[in-house]
């Protein structure tokens, strides 16, 4: 395994991604865009989700194709996001035909960011329009850490934010992943600087600090954050043909991913929540090997991601914590 050459999830071929932020609201929204539209499952672990169309991603429901994912701050107003990406497909002849009728397919997500010392007293939901603005700056690159989606994110101890890393495997199969780390959890090891997924680090993209131990099984965690104020959401890509029932376990499979990233995670007050895509463009070489090699890859692409993300966040005035390249 080695990174793609932006180690970014538009690694995988046939994506792109924008960001869109609004500095005195402290919050954004990230769209990841699919030049055709994809195919999508999806895992919720957390309890204490936040959500829109996610039910259309199960394997026995009708749509098989989406046009874009949103990820959001704003908590339950960040969801109206969607509808700005949805207004922007529409001007762009995107969507699921219904006689003469297109509908964009449009499932999205959202961390809890309305308590970060941003100006949150709109008359009007700003959401739409940062969601439209991130659906017409998508790209190939894209800029991490305090930018879209991640743009107020926080955890346990520091600022968070949005995270990308993408993995190559020998057989020619692109993974990558695109996160919002907003955790309850802490993203470090113990009072240090350490990542908890410094295990999979390639190529020091996240300090090349390691992971030195031990540390204590009997620790009991304490939140530092007020209960529901919490929630990391992610997306897992791949240019592999898999259908939706394979997505569905390929998203499963990355929760582990985060498990390994952010001590405690998947909290009953985290939302903690994984999206699976995949452009179909190569064909499983090996249908019985490679989606296990897929679900390992997935998990440890989506905890580099999460270390990333953290790791290039950037200081704002007014912020509430420290970020982790000046602790």
């Amino acid at each position: 395994m080695h990174p793609g050459p932006r180690n970014l999830i538009t690694d995988v071929s046939g994506l792109s991604v924008g960001n869109a932020h609004d500095d005195a609201l402290r919050s954004g929204s990230t769209v990841l865009l699919g030049h055709a539209p994809f195919t999508c499952g999806v895992s919720i672990m957390g309890g204490a989700p936040g959500t829109r169309e996610t039910d259309l991603l199960a394997p026995d429901k009708l749509v098989q194709g989406v046009d874009a994912l949103v990820l959001s701050g704003g908590s339950a107003f960040g969801l109206a996001a969607c509808d700005g990406v949805a207004d922007g497909l529409r001007d762009m002849g995107r969507g699921f035909q219904v006689g003469p009728v297109r509908v964009p397919i449009v499932p999205g997500a959202i961390v809890f960011d309305l308590l970060n010392g941003g100006d949150k007293g709109w008359r009007t939901n700003p959401y739409p329009s940062l969601g439209r603005a991130a659906l017409a700056a998508a790209s190939l690159d894209f800029p991490l850490g305090s930018q879209g989606a991640g743009t107020g994110a926080m955890t346990h101890r520091w600022k968070g934010g949005l995270g990308s890393a993408s993995t190559v495997l020998e057989c020619g199969i692109t993974i990558g992943a695109l996160v919002v780390v907003n955790a309850l959890g802490s993203v470090t090891a113990g009072d240090s600087r350490q990542f908890w997924a410094a295990p999979w680090e390639l190529g020091g993209e996240f300090g090349g600090l390691g992971l030195s131990g031990p540390y204590p099984a009997s620790h009991e965690p304490t939140p530092a954050k007020r209960l529901g104020e919490a929630t990391t959401i992610a997306i897992v890509a791949t240019d592999a043909a898999l259908d939706k029932a394979g997505l569905t376990r390929l998203a499963t499979a990355a929760q582990d991913g985060m498990a390994r990233a952010i001590v405690p995670s998947h909290t009953p007050f985290d939302g903690d929540l994984v999206f699976a895509v995949s452009t179909g463009a190569i064909p499983l070489p090996d249908p019985a090997l490679n989606p296990f090699l897929l679900g390992h890859a997935a998990a440890c692409t989506l905890a580099r991601a999460i270390a990333r993300g953290v790791h290039a966040a950037s200081p704002r005035p007014g912020d509430l914590q420290p970020c982790w390249r000046d602790g």
